[in-house]
């Protein structure tokens, strides 16, 4: 009997719905090895590489690489063995039917497409009731469910879910032998792989436009040269500037045509999200000033102490996440009849790249000491501008912080951005005249700050006192080390 397998599109996290095939690594009719990576998929933000788990042969590709995006479970490629016949696989194409794509339902639709397996001998076939496990680690159900009936020992398996919980596919690597690499003596790389590591479509582009490959710097995994490293080298074409006209001279139009730009999918998805949410979410708006003298300098001296280089960004976000704490009823998220409330404040931070506006997220920052926090948001805006966030990075959150600042902007207010209950919009730093209590006209420095919140959720009232509590901590700023 054929083996013959699926490939579909796969889901990543609750909220994913469909993905773009962005570029193929294996051929039609090619073969591979577990590990390689078979093809690029492009969720709304993310870019992730799909990886082999056996060894197989890409026997048909139903969806090429393009801009079209596919739903989740939609058949993208056939994988078979050597032997396999078109008329074979013509016939699985015909009577394939799209599963669901619960945990539960993927590891069922595994199992009846994988090759069946011999008759167990009758001595065996009297198997023992699975052994219950007892355990107080965070383990999803059927995680617990595949290791108990597998006899999977979950102790030395390290979780890969939010805060290390176990889930089905770490019991299912569990469950694998472990592979022995016997080396054969070292092997000659050929030139051109020793040369460059790039993508097959960023050495297209790069043959197209005329760039060496050895010239750029590769973003992607292990250095890898992507499509997008070629597009960042190549120069846009300068039109020659119209000479002036000279003085008196009548004045005569030019043609002024408009460059057409076509939303890319990340601009789509940012588009339609924040239409969605100032459409559909009550919003109402507070504001305050608060003075920042005090946490000017402290930041200085505190660098110094600590060695890092924090910035004002970075404390705003430690005194949000404290406030957050000491006022749960703002650190929310909205469901469609349901508000959840949480215990530590996951604050995202609004950051511009290549990709559009992204909102990585620095997770329990309220736990964090500013040093921690300016490790991670820099990690983050790293990451974001080399287009390389993954899902954990922009998965939920229960606040988040847009920043104009250093573009001179003064004051704005931002659209919240869904499931979130709030979020702050931080003006720039300006020298403003305040009446002492003497009577008298001093300077000082102050910054505005913008609340958008989502009236279904969170009362004035409860904004407000939010607000009150983080003006008190960013005027007294040595609380934020407590």
């Amino acid at each position: 009997m054929a083996d013959i397998r699926p490939f579909c599109m796969p889901k990543w996290g609750i909220e994913m719905t469909e993905g773009t095939v962005a570029e193929w690594m294996v051929k039609e009719g090619e073969a591979f090895s577990r590990g390689q990576v078979i093809c690029l998929i492009e969720t709304d933000k993310i870019t992730n590489e799909v990886e082999a788990e056996y060894d197989a042969v890409l026997k048909r590709v139903l969806v090429p690489a393009s801009d079209q995006p596919q739903p989740v479970g939609a058949l993208l490629g056939v994988f078979t063995d050597a032997a396999t016949t078109d008329a074979e696989v013509d016939a699985f194409i015909a009577a394939f039917k799209p599963a669901e794509t619960g945990v539960a339902a993927k590891a069922a639709s595994a199992e009846a497409a994988a090759p069946a397996a011999p008759e167990p001998a009758p001595a065996a076939a009297a198997a023992a009731e699975p052994k219950k496990i007892v355990t107080n680690r965070a383990i999803s159900p059927e995680a617990l469910k595949l290791a108990e009936a597998n006899g999977v020992d979950i102790e030395p398996i390290q979780g890969s879910g939010r805060g290390g919980r176990i889930t089905h596919q770490d019991v299912v690597q569990a469950m694998r032998p472990e592979r022995v690499l016997t080396p054969k003596g070292p092997a000659e790389l050929p030139a051109e792989t020793r040369a460059v590591y790039a993508s097959p479509l960023a050495a297209r582009l790069a043959a197209q436009y005329g760039i060496d490959l050895a010239t750029l710097k590769g973003t992607g995994p292990r250095g890898r040269i992507s499509k997008a490293d070629v597009l960042g080298a190549v120069k846009p074409a300068v039109p020659e500037a119209a000479p002036a006209p000279a003085f008196g001279a009548p004045f005569v139009a030019v043609a002024n045509a408009p460059v057409v730009q076509p939303f890319d999918k990340v601009r789509k998805v940012v588009a339609r999200r924040l239409t969605e949410a100032k459409q559909t979410i009550p919003h109402f708006y507070l504001r305050v000033s608060a003075r920042v003298d005090e946490l000017v300098a402290l930041r200085k001296t505190a660098n110094v102490v600590m060695g890092t280089k924090a910035s004002i960004n970075d404390y705003l976000v430690k005194a949000v996440a404290m406030a957050l704490v000491r006022h749960p009823d703002v650190n929310v998220q909205v469901a469609a009849d349901a508000v959840h409330s949480f215990p530590h404040a996951d604050v995202a931070i609004a950051v511009a790249s290549p990709k559009g506006l992204v909102t990585p997220i620095v997770r329990q920052a309220d736990r964090m000491h500013v040093a921690q926090i300016a490790a991670t948001t820099r990690a983050l805006i790293d990451k974001a501008q080399a287009g390389r966030l993954s899902f954990e990075d922009m998965d939920g959150g229960t606040f988040s912080i847009s920043n104009l600042g250093m573009f001179g902007i003064e004051e704005f207010d931002a659209i919240i951005n869904p499931p979130q209950g709030a979020i702050l919009a931080v003006g720039g730093i300006n020298r403003v005249a305040v009446e002492t209590a003497d009577g008298d006209i001093a300077f000082e420095s102050q910054i505005k700050l913008s609340l958008s919140v989502d009236h279904r959720a969170i009362d004035g009232a409860a904004g407000a006192g939010f607000l009150q509590t983080l003006k008190a901590l960013i005027e007294a700023p040595e609380s934020l080390f407590g």
